[in-house]
């Protein structure tokens, strides 16, 4: 064959890269691996969720907040009218009342009807409203005191039945109260940041170490250019995350929408109330993408630098354990130099190439400069690349003994199989 048709022939690298990225991304999609995959991370979110929501109802019925009435029928009603006049005002800020039907009974005693535990009250009012008496422990006492009185004062009209509407005006915070409260939407952002990474930049190293042992990678190697099968597989992968993250997504979404209260109890918080980054949201999601993006490339290509030094899956994971470590160390750089910007330290951050993707999120959160981003993006995709080279040299020397003695051992087999040439015809 003609060497240059054959050169003409060959795939180009962006080429290779694309070829192999479709490959990867359809095999791992329709697999069924994939989808256990999908599901795994979702269990604990969902039995979290249902153990909010059973802990939340187990708090509300152990910690009463009603109040049992042990007033005469007459004074109960006021009692309750009273509260009920009060509550568009107060709000939760007063209990529950609920008649004590033992109370009617000859004899009745509150402190020995509370500490025989017969009902699930916070405390029992007796006496009238012009002299309740309170019956319950220290601090449901403490607590319900001043209400208590405030519902037995109106109840006697001694308080005004209804209060005046209170005027408000409304001042803008000040810097300190907005960066303090920014910084909480930066480290919620960057824990986002850090667990998608980690959980899903495995299946790079996974996916190398497979077809390593499965010898394809080395067919591969052998057609197209080494760094146009790295570059393949890692938007691959990428690729498949962004499905699995669309489809958390999608599955967080609906958890929201049927059962906000049991999400928000599993969690600890309430999403919703984060403030807005310094770039305003819709820039702070676009901004998150791309640096996820980023985290993940450089991630995963050190995976596969890990991949091209092992050659054993025990290799692997010896060699992958410092990695996590080191990626969980840069993670804590990044999140302490929040309350530190223009310092040398966070200066660091950014321009470590594994750290810089956290802290320039954080800076987002914090920060309304928009070029220091797109300086930041070009920095660590010429980092990814420098990877992805590395790890392609290192493997064509460990797996394809593309080194000196290679290729003198490549020379010699060429040369056993050598034609011997023709014999000259006699003269």
């Amino acid at each position: 064959m003609n060497p240059d048709m054959n050169a003409k022939s060959r795939l180009s690298s962006l080429e290779a890269a694309w070829v192999i990225a479709r490959r990867d991304f359809l095999a791992v999609l329709f697999s069924r691996a994939f989808l256990f995959f999908l599901l795994g991370p979702l269990f604990p979110v969902i039995v979290g969720g249902l153990a909010g929501s059973i802990g939340s109802t187990v708090q509300r019925e152990a910690v009463s907040t009603e109040i049992g009435l042990a007033m005469s029928e007459a004074d109960n009603a006021a009692m309750i009218a009273a509260r009920d006049t009060l509550r568009p005002q107060l709000g939760r800020a007063l209990p529950a009342f609920a008649e004590v039907p033992e109370a009617r009974e000859a004899g009745f005693d509150p402190q020995a009807f509370l500490e025989a535990r017969r009902a699930n009250y916070a405390a029992i009012l007796a006496g009238t409203p012009d002299a309740p008496r309170l019956v319950g422990t220290e601090a449901q006492v403490a607590r319900w005191q001043g209400p208590v009185g405030l519902i037995a004062a109106s109840a006697t009209g001694a308080a005004p039945a209804a209060f005046p509407e209170v005027r408000t005006e409304f001042v803008a915070t000040s810097g300190a109260s907005e960066r303090s409260n920014r910084i909480r939407t930066a480290q919620a952002a960057q824990m986002l940041l850090f667990l998608l990474t980690m959980l899903l930049a495995g299946m790079v190293l996974s996916n190398l170490v497979e077809e390593k042992a499965n010898k394809i990678i080395e067919i591969l190697a052998a057609a197209i250019p080494m760094d146009a099968v790295f570059m393949g597989k890692l938007f691959a992968m990428l690729g498949v995350s962004f499905v699995g993250i669309s489809v958390w997504g999608m599955v967080g979404w609906g958890l929201w929408s049927l059962g906000g209260d049991a999400v928000t109890a599993a969690m600890g918080s309430d999403p919703s109330d984060l403030p807005a980054p310094a770039v305003g949201w819709t820039l702070f999601v676009v901004l998150g993408v791309a640096y996820f993006a980023m985290a993940y490339l450089l991630l995963g290509a050190l995976f596969l630098t890990i991949g091209a030094m092992a050659n054993t899956v025990r290799e692997v994971q010896t060699l992958s354990m410092p990695v996590t470590m080191m990626q969980l160390m840069v993670f804590f750089l990044a999140a302490y130099t929040i309350t530190q910007p223009g310092s040398a330290l966070e200066r660091a951050a950014i321009l470590f190439p594994l750290s810089s993707p956290f802290a320039m999120l954080a800076r987002a959160a914090l920060d309304e400069t928009l070029w220091t981003h797109a300086a930041a993006l070009a920095w660590q995709g010429l980092a990814v690349l420098a990877l992805v080279r590395g790890g392609s040299i290192l493997f064509r020397k460990r797996v394809m003994k593309s080194g000196g003695a290679g290729r003198e051992k490549r020379r010699r087999l060429f040369a056993r199989r050598a034609p011997e040439p023709a014999a000259e015809p006699a003269e």
